[in-house]
């Protein structure tokens, strides 16, 4: 079973997880034969913490507990916060995660605490345009890896600028395989721009079976 982690700390941004996290922790739209998913928060500690949105979230559990393997997958989302020290643990689990074959997705801020840590020094990513990651990470040498487009997968690193959580969300989807891929371009065009023809699309391209057994579970 693949377990997606979700990284929460103060300040972060709600609508950036929005997306991914319903698709896969409803399951609603998954294709019969996806594979089970487990969904966590992981925190620095145990302690709740507050989004930018004013919501309270106590984590799952901690960093210590994330379990760095081929099928684990970590969610970084933005927040004003990054800057804590206290952070550094989970980019260095992340670092741990990349290397173990694991999956890594980072969106706005989290993207600057993957550079300062020189995580996207010799890796395809973005970011929230050219130029932030100069500005918001000292040490980044990663300019001639940079890709100006809302969301870049690069294997099992995908990265995203503030304003590409859908694109990002896509990228997320795909590349775990829960959607069929027709589903996966109605969603997302539905999503992107409200068209009823896209609903109807999305609609009309799920199984008539749907399993309950392929839900996601906690």
């Amino acid at each position: 079973m693949l377990t997606v982690y979700i990284y929460v700390l103060d300040t972060l941004a709600d609508w950036e997880l929005g997306h991914v996290t319903a698709e896969l922790c409803s399951g609603r739209f998954f294709k019969r034969e996806a594979s089970r998913l487990s969904l966590k928060t992981v925190g620095c500690s145990r302690e709740p913490i507050r989004t930018m949105g004013g919501l309270t979230v106590v984590p799952d559990c901690s960093v210590d507990d994330l379990a760095v393997c081929k099928t684990s997958a970590l969610l970084l989302p933005g927040a004003e916060s990054w800057n804590a020290p206290e952070h550094g643990a989970i980019i260095a689990k992340a670092e741990e995660l990349l290397s173990a074959g694991g999956t890594v997705c980072a969106i706005c801020g989290a993207t600057a605490a993957l550079a300062s840590a020189g995580l996207l020094d010799r890796r395809p990513h973005t970011s929230n345009g050219p130029g932030f990651l100069e500005m918001a990470a000292p040490g980044y040498k990663g300019q001639r890896f940079y890709v100006d487009k809302p969301s870049v997968a690069d294997g099992k690193l995908i990265t995203a600028g503030s304003a590409g959580a859908l694109p990002w969300a896509k990228q997320i989807i795909e590349h775990l395989d829960v959607f069929a891929p027709n589903t996966l371009e109605s969603w997302f065009q539905y999503f992107r721009t409200g068209g009823p023809n896209h609903f109807f699309a999305l609609l009309q391209s799920l199984p008539a079976d749907s399993e309950e057994d392929v839900r996601p579970s906690r």
